[in-house]
């Protein structure tokens, strides 16, 4: 018969101190004295005992559990940011529960699911929705990429949509070209890249020409806005897409109405996802740093959780955080083969 486990209340016993000054230790809490600390970690190792992470969870009513509400499967942006997430929960035993609503349907709401499962944090991939609006019970809140959250007292960490926009439009007015274009998306992100790029074009005292502003940044929608962009000013040498499944579109489009990518055509679109990295399409591109987010994310939400002394104690206010920008040049963009 295998002999048995020794327990916490078997160290404090040998110790000669209370299981809750066990726990201190085993937390690395600084509340405990040098002298206390040397006695129970010499009982631990005359034990050989080795505390369960199951049951210090149990103990502090923990799942290890994060929910992440993203309201987009098909976005490749959303797939580096639940990598940077495990990048900075994984090491920690936490387990990420990926819900998108936009296809779970919606018989319950999905905080109030994720409350159910009694997550220790909550990631939001999506505008944050009405219910969080003065919710009890919330576990710790981050929010990922830019959202339609200004008032909301949640931290947040986002790439500089903006900034990203303006280096796209300043990488093609650099290459010479003086018709640009823009294939757009909805709200959020979309809207804030649209207005940045559209006002940089103006301030560089070039020409744009917009498709689109609504609905699903898809493929479709890619190749649609360049068709109708073509009818529109069958001059323009150079778009932006609102992201890189967009751009994809758009590249179908120049094929489609014989346009040579990058000869007659310059195409740069956002986000830098493993899309746009594919040889095949080599796609110039703006790195959003999807992964940094979720990382950065990840690190936020552990902190406001407690979960690791390595992380500094943050304030009662929420933190915000938003990494800069940068074009990554590949073999979709160049000079125009003439300038007006």
């Amino acid at each position: 018969m295998s002999e048995k486990r020794p327990t916490i209340y078997d160290v404090a016993a040998r110790a000669g101190v209370s299981k809750s000054l066990v726990s201190l230790v085993l937390r690395d809490s600084p509340r405990v004295g040098e002298e206390s600390r040397r006695v129970v970690q010499d009982a631990i190792r005359e034990l050989g005992y080795r505390p369960s992470r199951a049951a210090a969870d149990l103990a502090a009513r923990r799942t290890r559990t994060v929910g992440v509400l993203i309201d987009d499967y098909t976005n490749l942006w959303f797939v580096d940011l639940v990598r940077g997430l495990h990048a900075a929960l994984g090491p920690a035993g936490y387990r990420l529960a990926v819900v998108d609503v936009a296809t779970a349907g919606q018989a319950e709401d999905p905080i109030e699911s994720m409350l159910a499962m009694r997550v220790d944090g909550l990631v939001l991939g999506m505008d944050p929705p009405r219910s969080l609006i003065g919710a009890e019970r919330l576990p710790p809140v981050v929010i990922a990429g830019t959202r339609a959250a200004p008032d909301l007292p949640f931290d947040a960490v986002a790439n500089d949509d903006g900034q990203g926009a303006r280096l796209a439009a300043r990488h093609l007015v650099g290459l010479g070209h003086r018709r640009l274009a823009q294939v757009c998306a909805g709200g959020g992100a979309g809207a804030v890249r649209r207005e940045a790029f559209a006002a940089e074009a103006g301030r560089l005292g070039v020409s744009l020409v917009e498709a689109g502003r609504d609905g699903p940044a898809t493929d479709d929608a890619g190749f649609a806005g360049a068709l109708t962009i073509f009818d529109a000013d069958p001059r323009v040498t150079a778009i932006f897409a609102a992201n890189d499944v967009l751009a994809v579109g758009v590249l179908g489009a120049a094929g489609a109405a014989g346009r040579t990518v990058p000869g007659d055509l310059s195409v740069i679109g956002y986000d830098d996802t493993s899309l746009a990295a594919t040889r095949l399409i080599s796609l110039t591109t703006v790195d959003d740093r999807s992964f940094d987010v979720g990382e950065r994310a990840g690190g936020l939400l552990r902190a406001r959780m407690g979960d690791d002394d390595a992380f500094a104690p943050l304030g009662a206010g929420p933190v915000r955080t938003t990494l800069p920008a940068r074009v990554v040049t590949r073999s979709t963009t160049a000079r125009p083969r003439s300038s007006d």
